[in-house]
């Protein structure tokens, strides 16, 4: 059964924020808001977390994770970010969008992209994650709530402590987030470019 949280959206209760990074310490995988959608978040080097975080989406092998960063600084700890990157990413965050940078060795192997060798990165704007971020000192490893056949994530707390109650170990109720996909954003191979148009505007990359 997960704990179910009610934490407010503007002002979180730092007392609940210390329990549900208490949660995550101890190796639990979380339901939490993001500026984007209701999202999963477990701490980066859980194998076991990453795991159900896996099976509740049945994710294969070549599902890009993200890395949910509370600023810059920890962006570049895990990713190697070259000056136009880092200049881009300073501009647009906090906000709705994810850059695809290649890994450092500070990420675990499993967590990169096989292939590519990369990760994900966000910095959101949503004032519970950037709590829990905050007193945790280290990145969220998280990937979006879209269940096996649905196209779009779920929006609605109690519809997910319905549906994910005995899989979770945490719900953060932050109220209703509607499904807004994030701008995904290549900054890959000395190449910038917009793979997936999502509500994050980046004028300064269109042609």
């Amino acid at each position: 059964m997960a704990e179910f949280l009610e934490i407010h959206p503007q002002n979180p209760q730092p007392r609940l924020i210390q329990q549900a990074v208490g949660i995550i310490r101890n190796g639990g995988v979380i339901v939490y808001p993001t500026d984007a959608c209701y999202a999963l978040g477990a701490q980066i080097g859980d194998k076991q977390a990453m795991d159900t975080m896996r099976r509740i989406r049945r994710l294969d092998d070549n599902h890009n994770f993200t890395l949910l960063c509370n600023d810059l600084s920890q962006v570049s700890t895990f990713t190697k970010m070259g000056n136009d990157a880092h200049r881009l990413i300073k501009k647009l965050t906090p906000g709705p969008f994810t850059f695809l940078l290649d890994a450092t060795r500070e990420v675990p192997r499993r967590l990169q992209h096989p292939k590519k060798k990369t990760i994900g990165v966000r910095i959101t704007d949503n004032n519970i994650a950037r709590a829990l971020l905050e007193q945790l000192g280290e990145p969220l490893l998280t990937t979006t709530l879209i269940l096996p056949g649905q196209d779009e994530a779920m929006a609605d707390p109690y519809d997910i402590r319905q549906k994910l109650d005995r899989e979770l170990d945490l719900i953060i109720d932050g109220g209703i987030i509607d499904y807004k996909p994030t701008t995904v954003i290549a900054c890959t191979d000395n190449v910038i470019e917009i793979v997936r148009q999502g509500i994050g505007q980046a004028p300064m990359l269109e042609n």
